[in-house]
């Protein structure tokens, strides 16, 4: 869950650890679905989960449909929290966010990791000043760039 503190990336690359973001997403866009309506066939199924989310959330269709898929779609920060937060076991969407961004920032202390070597070891192009940024929480971000700036945080904290 992206809420959550990462001490260990288990081997992931950030490329493994956006897929896993991903299944995660993936599997509460299917509980809901499966909430909303009890569909007589697979497919049928996977229209509702993308339908229930999206109408339910605002996020667009083709986002929650590209995460239903498998598929690891261009998605904000916030609409990622909104459909993780649909999960009973989540908090708020907001919550969320801030939990995952002040991870991010205890990482950094832990690590002695300042934003200017954080932006020379983020694989995204984003300097120093947009990490802080967004560390903050002044810029919104994508899941990607967030998962870009984690990495190398956790990599570095033990």
């Amino acid at each position: 869950m992206i809420h959550e503190q990462r001490t260990d990336l288990d081997g992931l690359s950030p490329a493994g650890l956006r897929e896993e973001y991903d299944a995660d997403l993936r599997a509460v866009i299917d509980d809901r679905g499966a909430e909303a309506q009890n569909a007589s066939s697979p497919a049928s199924q996977a229209r509702l989960d993308v339908d229930a989310v999206a109408e339910e959330l605002g996020v667009d269709r083709e986002v929650v449909a590209a995460l239903a898929d498998g598929e690891s779609p261009e998605i904000s920060m916030a609409d990622a929290a909104a459909i993780q937060a649909l999960d009973d076991d989540a908090p708020d969407a907001d919550t969320i966010v801030e939990m995952a961004w002040e991870h991010l920032l205890l990482g950094m202390s832990s690590a002695v990791l300042d934003v200017e070597t954080l932006a020379s070891e983020v694989d995204a192009e984003l300097s120093a000043k947009e990490i802080q940024q967004k560390l903050e929480r002044r810029a919104s971000a994508t899941l990607d760039e967030f998962v870009a700036i984690e990495h190398p945080i956790v990599d570095r904290q033990y």
